[in-house]
């Protein structure tokens, strides 16, 4: 017979996996602190749309207060205890992960509308490779292209001939990620001078690999449907349903039954259920409590849409969205940009939930928009007056 649990325990459950249920640090966070919480993550998922930050430091960010953000970088590309691989998406994982991901990168897609420019550029593939390997690291804007493509001008997304064969070879496990330019544009190196070579020699079988990556998600999920666990490092769900199974029957996950969830769920041993989690935070559009539509509905009864792709008059929210997470909820919702030249944080809109009190989530978020603003070098908030929370939250900031 399964165990019971209320979804109240599993949103709880939930947000102590992701490292919500203690209090961030008071004194000056240092490296262990954010390896610590990388660690308990599994992974941050890389974006670098700048509006605030990028993404991976928002996500540290939120679970650990100020802090600086060169500790992460010291971390992945000058100490290598992290390092970028495809996971849930372009991602930082730590480097005792490579194993587990390494049959993802001998079976790594080729897409089919790069595979004209492959048949192509042959003979340029192989140079690309054995340049790096003879001179890297190097990145995509140190390459000559092929002989009769014209170099794109344009920023560091550029996707010219050079940055996709590097991106190939990268994907496949050949090349790795050395280091970001000041512009965010990846600097790849030959894989065996990047990482370390006890991660190199792990070379777990396809299925024992599926196991290790599904038991990582139920520890940073906590609890969580077979969707939920495969979600977290991409994998299809009719593989992850036999790989949950097989856990569950060597006893490394225990199978429960969550309220109002039609799916079972399945619990990390190591998973704790807080009495209370007194969290306060803004958390990016790319954080693992949020990034799956479906699992952040059941838990929190929240609908969550990424609208950067959306045309802007068929936004309901606006650009860059950030969830507040205040309790155990998900009560308000603020579309934030930096405006760096005014040196300010601007609240462009902001959205409470229903049955919240109001007054309480603006004083809690106006709190919290001044810690972002000071993490941002950014010397004041300015609120608009768009949003069922604006007012008050307006009114709150000027507080």
């Amino acid at each position: 017979m399964r165990a019971a649990i209320s979804r109240d325990e599993a949103r709880r459950i939930a947000l102590a996996a992701q490292g919500f249920d203690r209090p961030r640090p008071t004194r000056r966070v240092d490296s262990r602190q954010v390896r610590r919480t990388i660690h308990q993550l599994g992974l941050l998922q890389l974006d670098y749309v700048n509006v605030l930050t990028p993404a991976q430091y928002q996500v540290l960010f939120s679970r650990l207060g100020s802090y600086r953000k060169n500790i992460l970088d010291d971390l992945v590309y000058h100490k290598r205890e992290f390092t970028e691989r495809w996971a849930h998406e372009a991602s930082i994982v730590p480097m005792e992960s490579w194993g587990l991901l390494r049959h993802r990168m001998e079976e790594h897609p080729i897409y089919p509308s790069l595979r004209p420019l492959l048949r192509k550029h042959a003979d340029y593939v192989d140079w690309v490779l054995d340049e790096v390997q003879a001179r890297g690291p190097l990145s995509a804007g140190e390459l000559p292209e092929p002989e009769g493509t014209a170099r794109r001008k344009s920023a560091w997304w550029s996707r010219s001939v050079a940055t996709r064969i590097l991106e190939v070879h990268f994907g496949r496990g050949l090349l790795s990620v050395a280091n970001r330019l000041n512009n965010f544009a990846r600097v790849y190196d030959a894989t065996e001078r990047v990482v370390p070579q006890a991660a190199l020699r792990n070379q777990p079988k396809r299925d024992e690999a599926q196991r290790g990556l599904l038991l990582q998600a139920a520890r940073s999920h906590g609890v969580g449907t077979t969707a939920d666990l495969a979600d977290y490092f991409r994998m299809r769900v009719p593989e992850a349903r036999v790989r949950v199974r097989e856990l569950v029957e060597a006893g490394a996950l225990r199978e429960v039954q969550v309220e109002g969830w039609r799916e079972p769920g399945f619990l990390h041993p190591e998973a704790r259920l807080p009495r209370r989690v007194e969290a306060a935070a803004l958390l990016s559009p790319f954080d693992p409590v949020i990034w799956f539509r479906e699992r952040a509905k059941r838990l929190f009864d929240f609908e969550y849409r990424i609208e950067i792709y959306v045309p802007q008059p068929k936004r309901r929210y606006g650009y860059y969205v950030l969830p507040f997470l205040l309790g155990d909820r998900l009560v308000a919702r603020v579309d934030l940009k930096a405006d760096r030249k005014a040196r300010r944080l601007r609240v462009l809109a902001a959205y409470h939930e229903v049955d919240v009190d109001r007054g309480a989530v603006a004083e809690a978020l106006a709190a919290e928009l001044r810690t972002m603003a000071t993490w941002l070098e950014l010397d004041s908030v300015a609120a608009t007056a768009r949003g069922n929370l604006a007012r008050p939250l307006a009114a709150a900031v000027r507080e």
